[in-house]
C-alpha cells in the first residue's frame, strides 16, 4: 500500500525589479503577507509577534487614543511613504486627522505624521533602533518613540525622541520605565506597568 503524500503548492516569492521595489508597488503586488514593509527598495516580511509586542502596542494605542486632541488621529499598522524606495509601517502612529483620505487609504505622507512608535522585536532590532528612526528623522517626522522590553521581559522601556530640525536627527528627550509622562506632541500619562497586568 503506497503512502499518500500531501503536496502543498510552492509559494511564489515576488521577484524584485531592477533597482528594487517602489512605494507604489506595495499596493500592487498580489498576496503579500500582512504588514509587509519597504526599506531601501526591498520587501521586509514581519515575523509572528510576541505577546509583549501585542500588549505594548495595545496599551500605547489605547492611551494615545484617550489623550489625542481631535485634530489628530491614532493609527495602528499603516505605512508611511518616506520616499520612492521606503515605506515602513510603524507599530503605532499619530497623524493629522485632516490627512484622512477615506476607507481605501493605505498609508500616510511623512508631513502628516506627528509621532511614529516602534515596538522592538528580535527580528527588527536593527531596523527599529537604527534604520527606521534615521529615515523618519530625515523625512521630518517630529516625534519618535522606541519601545523595548525591560529585563523581566514584560516591563516596557520607552525611549522618547524629538526631531532637531537643523540636522534632521533625533535627540533623546527621555527614557521612561514605569510611567511615560510627556507634554509633546500632546500631554499623555501612561502607566507602563499595565503591559504585565494585561490592561
Amino acid at each position: 500500500m503506497g503512502a499518500v503524500m500531501s503536496v502543498e503548492p510552492e509559494y511564489a516569492w515576488p521577484r524584485p525589479p531592477a533597482g528594487g521595489y517602489t512605494a507604489e508597488d506595495l499596493d500592487r503586488i498580489p498576496d503579500l503577507p500582512p504588514h509587509t514593509e519597504l526599506i531601501d527598495g526591498s520587501l521586509v516580511f514581519v515575523s509572528p509577534q510576541t505577546k509583549f509586542h501585542m500588549r505594548a502596542m495595545r496599551l500605547l494605542e489605547h492611551r494615545l487614543l484617550q489623550a489625542a486632541p481631535t485634530e489628530l488621529e491614532v493609527v495602528r499598522e499603516m505605512t508611511v511613504t518616506l520616499g520612492k524606495r521606503d515605506r515602513p509601517e510603524p507599530d503605532v502612529l499619530v497623524a493629522r486627522a485632516d490627512a484622512d483620505t477615506g476607507p481605501r487609504q493605505t498609508g500616510y505622507r511623512p508631513e502628516d505624521v506627528v509621532l511614529a512608535v516602534e515596538v522592538v522585536s528580535d527580528d527588527s532590532e536593527a531596523r527599529d533602533r537604527e534604520t527606521k528612526p534615521r529615515k523618519y528623522a530625515a523625512a521630518g517626522i517630529p516625534h519618535f518613540w522606541r519601545v523595548e522590553a525591560g529585563k523581566d521581559g514584560w516591563s516596557p522601556v520607552v525611549y522618547v525622541f524629538e526631531l532637531e530640525p537643523a540636522t534632521r536627527t533625533y535627540a533623546v528627550t527621555g527614557i521612561h520605565h514605569e510611567r511615560l509622562k510627556t507634554d509633546v506632541p500632546f500631554p499623555v500619562d501612561i502607566d507602563l506597568t499595565a503591559v504585565a497586568r494585561r490592561v
